[in-house]
């Protein structure tokens, strides 16, 4: 390959910064909402503030509901208040998303929390979390879930 050619191609790639990751962003507001209940969120200046600012208000808001629809849909082998709270908080914006964001994907929710959670979580953590995405986005998202939610 020429040099001017291969120098073009790496140009073109753009730095992945977790710090522009909206849903980093998501996962660091909500643990920091966690650790500090009197804080008042500020949402700054981002391209995605709105999606930012509606996924964390809204796992906030739900907390509790999401907590029971994680607890019901995977059943009794799961404790989700035993997890780690990084998980916890992944599971639940993520879920959020799946039930209120019916216009994205499942597997673009999965790949973005798992792509956001490789700074938070090892990768064996990342593993089991891909497995409780997929089993969870599949449960929430089938035809009779939507008739609760809509």
């Amino acid at each position: 390959m020429p040099l001017f050619l291969f120098w073009a191609i790496n140009k073109m790639k753009t730095h992945y910064s977790p710090k522009n990751n909206p849903r980093v962003i998501i996962i660091q507001k909500l643990y920091g909402k966690i650790f500090n209940e009197e804080e008042h969120i500020t949402f700054p200046k981002h391209r995605f503030k709105k999606f930012i600012k509606d996924i964390v208000l809204g796992s906030l808001e739900r907390n509790e509901l999401i907590k029971e629809e994680l607890d019901t849909k995977l059943g009794e082998e799961f404790s989700f208040k035993n997890l780690d709270k990084v998980f916890q908080i992944i599971l639940t914006a993520a879920t959020y998303e799946f039930l209120y964001k019916p216009n994205i994907s499942i597997n673009i929710i999965i790949k973005e929390y798992l792509n956001s959670s490789n700074f938070f979580l090892e990768d064996s953590q990342t593993k089991y979390l891909n497995a409780l995405l997929d089993n969870i986005g599949k449960k929430l998202r089938s035809k009779n879930a939507w008739i609760w939610f809509n």
